[in-house]
């Protein structure tokens, strides 16, 4: 059953609190292995740290996570849902009609999340095989960086690789494992924090204040772009949302925070009980006793590779989300689960795979990853933001009211956002060049598509009715087809892009029992599956619109066959008996898809922008899916025609004959 008529999506239940746990919070469940690390060698390592600073650091984290992931996220955006599906494009989805300029934070904020997306297995993976280098016995074999690289890289091949496979069968064991992790994050954190109780007194935020005006923070405000690592899985948090319920996250983000909390908490009293150590290790392993560190390692590492998987199978589902709303290029997609929520992508696999091997080959270390860690996802929050107050006003707020609350949010993800901007010139362009290759594919892919609308003419089905009629009577030429169907998004009640007329009439007269007109509509609802048909007053010819849901395979003949039985069982269309069949009484024709491709060509009417966008989309058409693979048609009859983006292109023009001259004088 899908989630959008799923009863219990608001309830919670013991089976869903271990799932919510697997699926939505690896990316922030992993937050410590890197984040307090970050802090103290920012600070200039850990003999320059102070008790205020500590305090205040777990302050600013404890704050953060409440203000950020709490107020926002859990209480707020989780009531943004989109049939019960969760997102920054189902949330654009729910106030796109309130205001055009929409799009621009929803096509911003999916391209910097899918670069932060990117970014994310590299810097946990590597945070948590770096830990062996506190584990006595083998800590020397990973002294050398070059080992924890090429360990880093076998597992996120692994990881990348049993995508295709589906991951349903270990993800059973991700609810688990993340319990056992999140229970070890508190439990080691409390005895930590035993040494040392006054860390505790993070929770008043006089010490986070304090910290950010204090002469003994070496960064200033800067401080920030470390503390935002802690909540950078908020917004995947939000994007989970159908895979898990609302219910079920209300009742584990408590838990999740309280150990997340408890783990700074035991990291700051460790680093305040050995600031005279001399170590330079990871506070985080470094607090584990030694015998336990190689299962913390071991832990910490599939915690890491859950992370990665989230963010993975999150990337998918927003490409897809992405494609159904013409806003990326269509790329084949296959459904290796048992569900339509388990999706692959190949070509997005393989993508973030080399994005994200470079990046470790790049970066080296966490150290340096976490230098570039964060600032793209600060800038999905605040497109979040802005959606979400256009959603707050929709939903009944006072204008004034839903500014206010959201011109707090954000004051503080633009603060965030500042701090973290610093990044930009010690790897945070990586991460910024990529969300900027992603949001000019996005916008090529919306302004070509808004260009073909602009120039393509539509013609009135109704006035070639008679001569339609009058081909399929003509059995002077030769039948075509049973039934020729158009797959078009372009009708507007009876009106109908003119070249498909000029393909059925000028190109090629083709003459067919049935001419179908289908137009596939991509719904706002995730799991729609619904059609309407107008016969216009005939029995030949069908114009049907497809209601498919945003997370639906457009898989057009299956639908199709459903639809003309129906019309043949209600007697709207005449049964088509086939003489010759496998199939014993078989009473619907054979099926020849037409799929018009428009061309640039060199067309008067056209900018120079405007071509240049449709060539670029034209070149980008290389690497995707065909219309053919995605409409599901690999088995069909299927013809591609390629016509003029502009048919008055195929007048006649300008040229004059050339004259012989007599030879008569």
């Amino acid at each position: 059953m899908s989630n959008a008529n799923h009863p219990a999506f608001d309830k919670a239940t013991k089976a869903g609190f271990i799932i919510a746990l697997g699926i939505v919070y690896g990316d922030i469940g992993t937050s410590p292995l890197y984040t307090m690390q970050s802090l103290v060698e920012n600070q200039g390592g850990i003999s320059q740290v102070s008790e205020a600073f500590i305090i205040g650091s777990v302050s600013l984290i404890f704050w953060t996570l409440t203000l950020i992931t709490s107020i926002k996220y859990v209480w707020i955006a989780l009531k943004a849902d989109n049939h019960h599906e969760g997102g920054i494009f189902s949330l654009y989805t729910l106030v796109r009609k309130m205001s055009r300029w929409l799009i621009v934070p929803a096509m911003i904020g999916g391209a910097t999340l899918l670069s932060d997306g990117a970014l994310t297995p590299a810097v946990t993976v590597t945070s948590a095989i770096e830990g062996l280098k506190a584990v006595p016995g083998i800590n020397y074999i990973y002294e050398n960086q070059t080992n924890v690289i090429i360990t880093t890289l076998m597992i996120l091949l692994i990881l990348f690789s049993i995508q295709r496979f589906g991951t349903s069968l270990i993800g059973k064991l991700f609810g688990p494992v993340m319990l056992f992790w999140f229970g070890f994050l508190g439990l080691s954190g409390l005895f930590n924090s035993m040494d040392h109780l006054a860390i505790f007194k993070a929770i008043n935020p006089y010490y986070a204040i304090h910290l950010l005006i204090s002469p003994e923070n070496h960064r200033g405000i800067f401080i920030l772009g470390s503390i935002f690592l802690a909540t950078t899985g908020a917004e995947a948090l939000y994007s989970d949302l159908g895979h898990v319920g609302r219910g079920n996250i209300y009742m584990s983000w408590p838990f999740v925070k309280i150990c997340i909390f408890l783990s700074y908490c035991g990291q700051g009293a460790w680093i305040l009980a050995n600031k005279n150590s001399g170590t330079e290790l990871n506070p985080f392993f470094a607090s584990i006793p030694e015998n336990l560190r190689v299962y913390a390692v071991i832990l910490a590492t599939l915690a890491a590779i859950i992370a990665s998987q989230a963010l993975i199978t999150g990337s998918f589902t927003l490409v897809a989300e992405a494609m159904r709303l013409k806003l990326f290029p269509l790329f084949r997609v296959t459904y290796p689960g048992q569900n339509l929520g388990q999706l692959y992508i190949p070509v997005i696999n393989w993508m973030l795979f080399v994005i994200t091997s470079c990046t470790v080959l790049y970066f080296q270390s966490s150290e340096h990853m976490e230098a570039a860690y964060g600032l793209a996802i600060t800038i999905t929050m605040l497109m979040t933001t802005i959606l979400l107050n256009y959603f707050l006003i929709k939903k009944g707020m006072r204008s004034i009211l839903a500014h206010i609350v959201m011109a707090f949010f954000a004051l503080i993800e633009f603060v965030f956002f500042w701090a973290s901007a610093v990044k930009f010139l010690h790897g945070g362009y990586v991460v910024v060049i990529i969300a900027l290759t992603i949001l000019s594919l996005m916008f090529i892919w919306h302004k070509g598509t808004k260009i073909v609308f602009k120039y393509v003419k539509s013609l009135n089905l109704l006035d070639y009715r008679q001569q339609i009629k009058a081909l399929r009577d003509d059995t002077s030429i030769d039948l075509y087809q049973t039934n020729v169907v158009y797959l078009t998004n372009r009708v507007q009640g009876n009106m109908i892009d003119k070249s498909i007329l000029y393909s059925i009439l000028d190109k090629r007269p083709k003459r067919a029992k049935v001419y179908w007109f289908v137009n596939v509509k991509v719904t706002d609802e995730p799991y729609t599956a619904k059609y309407k048909v107008d016969m216009m007053g005939t029995d030949y010819m069908v114009k049907v619109e497809l209601h498919l849901g945003f997370r639906m395979p457009q898989t057009v003949p299956r639908y199709l066959r459903t639809i003309v039985q129906d019309l043949m069982e209600s007697g709207r269309l005449p049964k088509q008996v086939q003489e010759y069949s496998i199939s014993p009484g078989r009473e619907v024709g054979d099926f020849r898809f037409v799929i018009i491709e428009e061309r640039v060509s060199q067309a008067r009417q056209l900018t120079g922008f405007e071509r240049f966008i449709m060539q670029t989309k034209a070149s980008i058409k290389h690497f995707t899916a065909t219309p053919s693979r995605w409409f599901g048609l690999q088995y069909s009859e299927v013809k591609v025609e390629f016509v003029p983006l502009i048919l008055s292109d195929i007048l006649k023009l300008p040229i004059k004959e050339i004259v012989p001259v007599s030879d008569e004088n």
